[in-house]
């Protein structure tokens, strides 16, 4: 089946289906990773978002069992590709592509000239947009709302009981804003008892104590977390050390002091080059973010910074165990250059 492909602006293109046939709505934005779609699909931080993939050729290794995504669910409301690949070659594929598109209700277009879209992207800024087959519907707009309430979990859980390696005796209450599973991953692994509680959660309720808080990663404007800002201004009174990754980052910016605000089209990929500022080395990273931090909160300099565009990608206090990375650390899909920082973090505590 054919389905149109509509712009805020008034742009049409055509492309045919390889998806669930029903119309959405979203913003649309391009991601500049050549591989990793099944990890970047489940990301929360894409929840809301029509994406297209600037790398023409998508499904060509298939789908990997449940235990790789990065979290339960496909939250792309759209996808848009220049060629689809159906007849895919991995070890660990399950199934095609668009099987799984049709299975989680995912519209998906082919339209050869992503590159089209993409340099409209880059010149007038991520816009809305909708994927139109028979049903027309109206534009919408996920910034306009709290987007960590459809991501985050519900309820608190426990992960990582075992006791291994030089992390062993730390907790760690992670606040899920739209956490990426390899984070957790990354903390087990090294031994860290994690907490994983609700954006909105009043952690200094919690019966157990615990030695760090890790702000994590998800979708939408920073500002819409007011519940999340306020429980991080308490944190940083009582001087428990904090890592925020992505939007927690931003998060960590706004309550101490800082300013964020939307870029023109976001960075999406696993290819950004971020700068360390303490030793001037460039680190491959892999990123999923639409805001960033405009000012620097008091107290703290700038960590990163993005070799492209010059844009703050991260912040550590001059003096107190308070870091944020406006990158991935944890990658999945992407280089693992920066998984250091989980280490860093950890031994602060």
């Amino acid at each position: 089946m054919l389905g149109n492909l509509i712009l805020k602006d008034g742009t049409k293109i055509k492309g045919r289906s390889f998806g669930h046939e029903e119309s959405v709505a979203g913003e649309l934005v391009f991601s500049t990773g050549m591989t990793g779609y099944p990890e970047s699909l489940t990301d929360p931080s894409y929840e809301g978002q029509i994406l297209v993939t600037t790398y023409p050729i998508i499904g060509n290794y298939g789908v990997p069992e449940k235990k790789y995504w990065e979290s339960s669910r496909i939250h792309i409301s759209g996808l848009i590709v220049s060629q689809y690949v159906d007849t895919p070659s991995h070890f660990q594929s399950k199934k095609t592509l668009s099987s799984w598109l049709k299975e989680e209700k995912i519209p998906g277009l082919i339209i050869d000239d992503t590159r089209f879209l993409t340099q409209k992207i880059r010149d007038q800024g991520a816009q809305l947009a909708k994927i139109v087959f028979k049903k027309n519907i109206e534009f919408f707009d996920p910034n306009l709302v709290n987007l960590m309430e459809k991501v985050s979990v519900k309820t608190t859980r426990k992960v990582g009981l075992r006791a291994i390696e030089q992390y062993k005796k730390m907790s760690i209450v992670l606040i899920d804003c739209g956490v990426k599973e390899n984070i957790i991953r990354n903390l087990v692994n090294r031994g860290a008892q994690v907490i994983v509680v609700p954006w909105d959660f009043d952690i200094f309720s919690l019966k157990e104590g615990f030695d760090g808080i890790i702000i994590s990663n998800g979708p939408g404007d920073p500002k819409m977390c007011r519940a999340t800002i306020e429980t991080v201004k308490q944190a940083v009174a009582k001087k428990i050390p904090i890592l925020g990754i992505c939007l927690g980052s931003q998060i960590l910016a706004l309550a101490t002091g800082g300013e964020t605000y939307k870029l023109k089209f976001g960075h999406r990929g696993q290819n950004q080059p971020c700068i360390d500022q303490t030793n001037n080395r460039c680190y491959v990273t892999t990123q999923n973010h639409g805001f960033a931090i405009g000012k620097i909160p008091p107290g703290f300099k700038p960590w990163f910074v993005n070799a492209n565009d010059k844009t703050n990608e991260g912040i550590i206090h001059n003096n107190l165990p308070f870091m944020s990375v406006q990158f991935h650390p944890e990658a999945c899909p992407g280089p693992m250059d920066t998984e250091w920082i989980f280490d860093k973090f950890l031994q602060t505590l």
